[in-house]
């Protein structure tokens, strides 16, 4: 299953001082990158952290995300939702053409 999952701060925090904990983060990052259920990482606009999962369950996803160092210091959330197949080229590919 498809999961998007984009980052929320829980508080003001002051990051210049937090140095040790987001090098935890990029390593347990790093480690779910590798054990390929981080499929993809990004930092939207506001340097809110936006995964790309793969996963059995949306359940699976928030227990793999609630290990994160900075999830776990409640630092950080996260949203998560399913992504589904885009179905819209139904609607103009006639079934003699496929």
């Amino acid at each position: 299953m498809k999961i998007l999952a984009i980052e929320k701060e829980l508080k003001d925090v002051d990051w210049s001082n937090k140095s040790y904990i987001l090098e935890q983060e990029a390593r347990h990052v790093h480690e779910l990158y590798m054990s390929e259920y981080l499929r993809e990482i990004y930092f939207n606009e506001d340097n809110n952290a936006v995964l790309i999962m793969e996963c059995k369950s949306l359940e699976h996803a928030k227990e793999i995300l609630d290990e994160l160092p900075l999830v776990k210091e409640k630092l950080i959330k996260f949203k998560i939702m399913q992504l589904n197949p885009y179905t819209g080229y139904k609607r103009i590919i006639k079934k003699e053409q496929v």
